[in-house]
């Protein structure tokens, strides 16, 4: 799994297309071993990008539960608390 993936659902806000687009583009990169494709594979990262933000989104939207939704300040915070602990 790609640490730098973060979990989209059950946030208030809900996930922008931004952020998913950020987590397929991290998919894509990770499966495919490179961060940038050659100008001959360009078309096919970008297709497949796209296709798995869509099947994000549709995943993260059809998705449910009866927790309440999760304050992004507060799980940035515990991230940063983590992260601080870490590497102190």
């Amino acid at each position: 799994m790609c640490r730098n993936i973060k979990p989209l659902f059950n946030f208030d806000p809900p996930a922008t297309d931004e952020e998913i687009h950020d987590a397929a583009l991290q998919f894509v990169r990770k499966l495919s071993g490179t961060t940038k494709p050659s100008k001959r594979n360009e078309a096919a990262f970008e297709r497949a990008v796209s296709s798995i933000a869509a099947c994000a989104r549709e995943l993260l939207d059809s998705l449910e539960t009866s927790q309440p939704p999760r304050d992004r300040e507060e799980v940035a915070a515990k991230a940063r608390a983590r992260s601080a602990m870490r590497f102190a």
